[in-house]
């Protein structure tokens, strides 16, 4: 197992201390074209996981990758740069990135804002439970101790959730983007001197399928041409509450059989795939595995609605709700302080906890038996996305912040 030391070198043990909420800036309003590259640009450098890698966090980055070279020198993890972009999230691809961020602090883009699980996966027990006491305090030792041996229930643990870990590398940066409030409060809570920066998360709109190659799709899929299909996209994990959607599902399925649900993306976890198994296997469900980036367009394309909850939440804006809303879908998303900017009638909110099924349930029956009612929250939600959320503002919003850190 790898030591703290060989992880994090010359790092300060400051004492531990929680801060106060942050409070991030609103949205800038609706952006316009490209600007003109400016003469004296910084080189930044561009620290991510790319394509081909099978992670969202790696799609968003080309896109953004693209995006940011419309403005000036940007060069994927260079040995030197003026100023270093770093993107973060709980996948082990993001291990070095994560190094390189302590030992040359720049800026720290999370995409999930909880890395416990991260952690877990980084480190032996007794670096664990010192990195915990860090973000905690030595009060909490005892805790620290009973998460690691309970590891194995990480996923499904509201406790993991509820202790993000985030301290270290958000006192190390010289600023934190963060895509909705509910990150930017874990990260003023870990780190009350860290500049919070709120850039919404963004959306590159893709080459859809036409009408009749979609049809054809579908058909493929055994989908009816009048069938209302649901889908869910991703990895499936505790916290996307498929067991939940399946069961749900099944009960709108017997009441209206013209539903459809599709099941898109590899499980991370193996006991949660031998749990849900004979769900999967019931009437109207269909099994796909990880789709490639035409497929998953042709999919998205193909459903009528999305199904995209997160419950706990790791703090993260989905790119696939995103994506799903950019392109006119219907999103079914948990309500929660991460999709709070998301106008009431954009999407359609999903409560969690206990009335998670009976709301996830009586949302479905009325998309499929009001099929308007879908087109008409799908519109408005791509109005929004297509408002705030373009590649072109978004990449300017992090121009201007990069290029602020080099004056």
């Amino acid at each position: 197992m790898k030591s703290l030391s060989k992880l994090w070198p010359n790092l300060w043990d400051g004492p531990p201390g929680p801060g106060p909420e942050g409070t991030p800036r609103p949205w800038p309003p609706a952006p316009g074209p490209w600007p003109r590259r400016a003469q004296r640009a910084p080189t930044v450098g561009f620290y991510s996981p790319l394509p081909p890698a099978r992670t969202g966090v790696a799609d968003y980055a080309a896109a953004l990758l693209t995006g940011l070279r419309h403005y000036g020198r940007v060069e994927v993890s260079p040995r030197r740069s003026d100023v270093p972009l770093y993107h973060l999230g709980n996948n082990s691809l993001h291990a070095p990135i994560y190094r390189r961020a302590l030992e040359h602090p720049g800026v720290v883009v999370l995409h999930d804002a909880v890395l416990n699980h991260f952690l877990l996966g980084q480190l032996d027990e007794r670096s664990y439970v010192d990195e915990f006491v860090y973000n905690y305090g030595e009060w909490n030792r005892g805790l620290a101790h009973d998460l690691w041996r309970g590891r194995a229930a990480s996923g499904a643990d509201g406790r993991y959730f509820a202790h993000p870990m985030l301290r270290r590398v958000a006192e190390s940066a010289r600023a934190v983007v963060v895509h909705n409030p509910a990150a930017a409060r874990a990260v003023a809570q870990h780190a009350p001197a860290a500049r919070v920066v709120d850039i919404p998360h963004l959306f590159a709109m893709p080459q859809l399928p036409g009408d009749a190659e979609v049809l054809r799709y579908r058909q493929r899929l055994g989908v009816e041409p009048a069938a209302f299909l649901f889908g869910v996209f991703g990895y499936l994990r505790e916290s996307k509450r498929l067991a939940a959607v399946l069961e749900a599902f099944r009960k709108v399925h017997r009441e209206l059989p013209r539903a459809g649900l599709l099941v898109a993306g590899p499980f991370v976890s193996t006991d949660l795939e031998r749990a849900v198994a004979p769900l999967l296997s019931g009437p109207g469900v269909v099994r796909l595995p990880y789709l490639a980036d035409r497929e998953f367009w042709l999919a998205a394309a193909a459903v009528d609605a999305c199904i995209n909850l997160r419950y706990p939440s790791t703090g993260e804006t989905s790119g696939i709700s995103i994506r799903l809303m950019g392109i006119g879908k219907p999103v079914m998303m948990t309500d929660a302080l991460e999709c709070s900017r998301f106008p009431e009638d954009a999407c359609l909110r999903i409560q969690p906890g206990a009335a998670e099924r009976d709301s996830l349930r009586q949302h479905m029956i009325l998309v499929t038996s009001m099929t308007e009612v879908a087109r008409a929250v799908g519109q408005r939600g791509a109005g929004h996305i297509r408002a705030y959320h373009r590649v072109e503002e978004v990449s300017k919003q992090y121009w201007e912040l990069l290029c602020g850190l080099c004056t």
